[in-house]
């Protein structure tokens, strides 16, 4: 991915307040793209880049839908200029996909059976002992990907916990 287009129009206030947050993040994509895939399967060489794209848009849905620390205006440049992917973001909005991985999860065009992934699957309905991997975004089973933590950038809020994809452990 090349570096974030901005339009000529300058970013709405607020953005002072997730910038370093989404330059890290793009940092990490472009190392995440540039990285030897000699000796991966061909999926195994998309999943770091498939984290981070979530990671991005988790980030933007997070600090305007649940947290509601950035305005509308800052949330519509993010979908404008993709730094957030607002088909992902939409598909949260629903009951069900709160915790969709990627798109990818839900086409049953990509799959060998016409069926949606495994990470889809309730867990309920999965065979106990059994180790089952999504294998758009190396989940296994339902894998907590989202870590809670404080965000240092928000001042007002300290007392509330959040996502925050940058200092994410792994």
């Amino acid at each position: 991915m090349g570096p974030v287009r901005r339009s000529k129009k300058a970013p709405p206030d607020g953005w002072e307040m997730i910038e370093p947050t989404i330059d890290e993040l793009n940092r990490k994509m472009r190392e995440a793209e540039t990285d030897p895939h000699e000796g991966k399967r061909k999926v195994e060489a998309e999943w770091p880049i498939f984290r981070i794209h979530h990671k991005r848009s988790r980030y933007i849905y997070d600090l305007y839908f649940k947290r509601k620390v950035i305005s509308k205006e800052l949330y519509n440049y993010c979908i404008k200029e993709k730094i957030a992917d607002a088909n992902l973001i939409a598909k949260w909005k629903k009951q069900g996909y709160e915790n969709l991985c990627c798109l990818r999860c839900i086409q049953p065009r990509d799959t060998n059976f016409g069926t949606n992934c495994v990470c889809r699957v309730p867990k309920s309905k999965l065979e106990e002992g059994k180790v089952v991997e999504c294998q758009n975004y190396e989940l296994r089973y339902y894998e907590v990907f989202i870590q809670i933590n404080r965000h240092p950038l928000v001042p007002d809020i300290q007392k509330l916990r959040r996502f925050d994809p940058v200092h994410e452990e792994r």
